[in-house]
């Protein structure tokens, strides 16, 4: 099974498909992964089992201290970057203190580098909760994933920890009102004596009318690049990832591939 683990609270700049020079923020345990998905083509590998020790997080305090510490350092070596980016070991929404987070990193990054965004990757999975809800729309790139327009599918390919309701996740991304990229990961394969292809007509014509719903600013497609937890899984063409693309092109939004 794959662990790719990030082993600090502060971690890179890193060169991303999607963002460009990312200065990457992990707001979860830097041991093991923590996630209200457990996606069967997660880098981090698997959720842990459910009897380990309850998880130990970076306080809001912390989290300032060595990010303004690294912007500085940044700053004075004239090397800062485009992006700070929250990603990291699993869904950093689930952070109690995140819109605190955000906050603080909002303040610093004014100070340290106005030019750079703040971007969340994040699984959708929080956005009812009105505080990390009103949290991400101070930010510059909300970027939440949606891997399929079809209910079972995500729940193969996702598998969402406790209840799951695609039409509600809908109902939350819309509520952004534009404010708000998606981003889905396409791939081929199988789990469990499951086919897995979220690239199908069907597949993709469900996806595309709830893309059309949302009305999203952007949308991000892409398929796995790092070593996954399944070793059943394909990665999709380019050829494939443009194809759909093109799609939601004609929707008249904005997209972005990656391969």
């Amino acid at each position: 099974m794959s662990t790719f683990l990030f082993d600090k609270i502060i971690f890179g700049p890193v060169t991303s498909r999607r963002l460009g020079i990312s200065l990457g923020i992990n707001l979860l345990p830097t041991d093991r992964k923590l996630c209200s998905f457990d996606c069967i083509y997660c880098e981090c590998g698997f959720n842990p089992d459910k009897n380990v020790a309850k998880a130990e997080l970076p306080s809001s305090k912390i989290v300032k201290e060595k990010l303004k510490r690294t912007l500085q350092k940044m700053s004075n070596e004239e090397q800062l970057p485009d992006v700070i980016t929250f990603a990291g070991n699993g869904e950093p929404t689930l952070h109690p203190e995140f819109a605190e987070i955000i906050d603080n990193t909002i303040e610093l990054r004014n100070k340290f580098a106005p030019k750079a965004k703040i971007a969340v990757l994040s699984n959708a999975s929080k956005i009812s909760s009105e505080k990390v809800f009103n949290a991400l729309l101070k930010i510059d790139d909300n970027i939440q994933k949606l891997d399929s327009g079809i209910e079972e599918t995500i729940c193969l390919l996702d598998r969402p920890v406790g209840p799951f309701s695609l039409q509600k996740t809908v109902e939350g991304l819309k509520r952004f009102e534009g404010q708000v990229t998606i981003q889905t990961l396409f791939v081929k394969g199988s789990f469990k004596n499951k086919t897995i292809d979220n690239t199908t007509p069907q597949e993709v014509e469900a996806w595309l009318k709830l893309i059309k719903d949302i009305a999203p600013k952007e949308v991000m497609v892409y398929t796995i690049d790092r070593d996954t937890p399944v070793k059943t899984l394909q990665k999709i063409t380019k050829e494939k990832l443009e194809e759909i693309a093109e799609m939601v092109r004609k929707l008249g939004i904005k997209t972005q591939v990656s391969s």
